[in-house]
């Protein structure tokens, strides 16, 4: 019976420690949130294009979130923690060298943004069209550049950590989502998108379905 315990207990274990999300499989779910967010931005220029109102603020809370989730804290997480690796392992260091690049031009692109993410600016010719090129850049930039962590990078990651680093990096990332953000920051995230998304009128999935 002890035995058989001990087994089970083992097998418990084993499926607990599977369902775990890993370093690359953490960091690729936060992507959704940026995909997300490259969405808000879509709609922000589609109806600044059709001259349609929409709530500026909403557009503002999108680009705090790309400055708080994404850029001081996912993007930390790849240089802090990903890119040194890769460097030291002379694997894909070409690669890094741009996906650093990017993620420091996308905080100067995302400064403009933050900077005319207003009812006034809107209004205004020429920052409404600063306010307009700085989200077309954005969402030209880190369209490739998420498709090519999540489908080159992240997934050569486990070549060149050891099973036991592997682990300990993700439950380091956990914690530093819990300092930041509290518990289950991720997931409050998630819901501060949602709710932008439902202001806009884009949170209905089957909106987007085609009509056959």
């Amino acid at each position: 019976m002890l035995a058989g315990t001990a087994t089970l207990r083992g097998a418990e274990d084993k499926e607990s420690k599977e369902a775990g999300v890993g370093p690359p499989e953490d960091l690729m779910r936060e992507h959704g949130v940026l995909k997300r967010v490259l969405l808000i931005y879509g709609e922000a220029l589609r109806r600044i294009d059709a001259k349609q109102d929409f709530p500026p603020e909403a557009l503002a809370d999108a680009a705090r979130i790309i400055r708080s989730f994404v850029e001081d804290y996912h993007e930390k997480l790849e240089e802090g923690f990903l890119f040194p690796r890769f460097e030291k392992a002379n694997l894909l260091v070409d690669l890094v060298k741009v996906l650093r690049t990017q993620h420091q031009a996308g905080r100067q692109v995302t400064d403009v943004t933050m900077r005319f993410a207003n009812l006034q600016s809107l209004k205004n010719e020429s920052e409404r069209g600063q306010l307009v090129t700085s989200m077309q850049q954005f969402i030209r930039m880190y369209n490739p550049h998420e498709a090519r962590e999540d489908t080159v990078l992240f997934p050569a990651f486990r070549k060149i950590v050891s099973p036991h680093e592997f682990d300990a990096l993700g439950e380091d990332f956990e914690k530093k989502e819990d300092d930041l953000f509290g518990e289950d920051g991720f997931e409050k995230v998630v819901d501060k998108v949602a709710g932008i998304e439902k202001r806009l009128g884009i949170y209905d999935l089957a909106q987007f379905t085609p009509k056959m």
